[in-house]
């Protein structure tokens, strides 16, 4: 089974860099993501926020530096606790999108 996704957003928000109690490096951000699509033929404008979290040593490397800026990133969906349902993208891989 296949669970990816490749988007290309701004961050709107990222929180300050967290420890989990086993000391493991966590940086959660929002992500907002605007473009044209085509569905059935027609021309769509597509907006949506998505929460996303970076875990382990590599995100040490992004935390305080993408507010602001524009990523392309890799992973996958996850809900966010045995208890909450919601949606959240757990970043695997990402890169600035050269401008």
């Amino acid at each position: 089974m296949q669970n990816r996704l490749v988007l290309t957003a701004t961050v709107e928000r990222e929180d300050v860099l967290r420890y989990t109690p086993a000391g493991v490096p966590v940086l959660e951000m929002w992500l907002r993501h605007q473009s044209r699509q085509t569905e059935a033929g027609a021309e769509r404008d597509v907006i949506c926020e998505i929460q996303s979290v970076m875990v382990g040593e590599a995100c040490r490397a992004w935390a305080g530096r993408v507010a602001g800026q524009e990523l392309t990133v890799s992973g996958f969906l996850c809900q966010r606790s045995l208890r909450n349902p919601r949606l959240v993208l757990h970043i695997e891989s990402a890169e600035f999108v050269k401008g």
